[in-house]
């Protein structure tokens, strides 16, 4: 994807999207959908939003129902009250799915990052009627090396351009391989979720709770990593071994000279291997 429409994207989506709201609390949380046929639902990353799939979308809403949430505090959507543990966030995110899908369907859950320790949590509490559950740079693994060194705050105080450097920065330290591939639209996003962002994540990412979760996912479970990805450097064979260990049939993808923001630094070799992956478990 280049040029206008690539510039344009956010809006492009944004325009196309079915909203839907459903109880946060004593707020709402916020989806979108786009397309038609078999629900797949993709779950951001921490200090993120649906804007983590904006590469993907199009492509796999030719032949899916894509659900893209924002999470309870990130995004458009409100943070509930009281402490938000995996398990909170995870009743809140099922209960959604239950009334923006039909509880007589099948769905698939792709989930990014931080996503995948509320994901699994919903993956477990849905059942049979989830047909893949996919960890695509996945974190609740347990505690792992730091791999926030190099990282720079974003201060209020800041100007647009030293906003926009410490914004590429951060990118280029956590999110991507080679830093030629971090874009004016990968910096937009990063800067308008980090502004947005009301709850820390870190904490839940470092728990074990996909770990624990993923023996009683009943779903096809696969994973897609990318081979630089910086915050599961050194231990993505011994995920891979938890992964197959729990289910000896899923499909593991490693995507050489990728880092951890897989779906958007290779897009398009993502979108074809996460499409195979979907069709093979529908």
């Amino acid at each position: 994807m280049t040029g206008p429409l690539q510039a344009n994207i956010l809006k492009v989506l944004n325009e196309a999207a079915t909203v839907v709201e459903t109880p946060c609390g004593n707020g709402r949380m916020v989806w979108r959908k786009w397309g038609e046929g078999p629900s797949v639902v993709l779950i951001h990353g921490g200090f993120g939003s649906w804007n983590h799939w904006c590469r993907n979308i199009l492509a796999l809403s030719r032949e899916f129902t894509v659900i893209a949430p924002d999470l309870p505090g990130l995004g458009d959507s409100d943070r509930p009250e009281g402490e938000s543990t995996a398990t909170h966030i995870g009743e809140i995110l099922t209960a959604g799915l239950e009334r923006v899908i039909d509880p007589s369907s099948n769905l698939h859950i792709g989930c990014f990052s931080f996503g995948a320790v509320p994901g699994s949590e919903a993956a477990v509490r849905l059942g049979d009627r989830v047909r893949s559950f996919t960890l695509i740079g996945a974190a609740g693994f347990g505690p792992r090396e730091r791999s926030t060194d190099g990282l720079v705050r974003i201060l209020p105080e800041m100007d647009d351009a030293v906003r926009r450097i410490t914004a590429r920065n951060n990118l280029e330290v956590l999110m991507f391989a080679d830093p030629a591939n971090v874009d004016d639209l990968a910096v937009d996003i990063q800067l308008a979720n980090t502004a947005r962002a009301r709850f820390r994540s870190r904490p839940l990412s470092l728990s074990d709770t996909v770990l624990r979760n993923l023996p009683k996912i009943a779903a096809r479970r696969n994973a897609i990593w990318g081979g630089e990805d910086v915050t599961a450097a050194g231990m993505v064979s011994v995920r891979n071994a938890a992964i197959k260990g729990a289910d000896p049939d899923a499909e593991i993808v490693v995507m050489d000279g990728i880092g951890h923001w897989v779906q958007y630094e290779a897009a398009d070799a993502f979108n074809e291997r996460y499409l195979g992956m979907l069709e093979r478990a529908s």
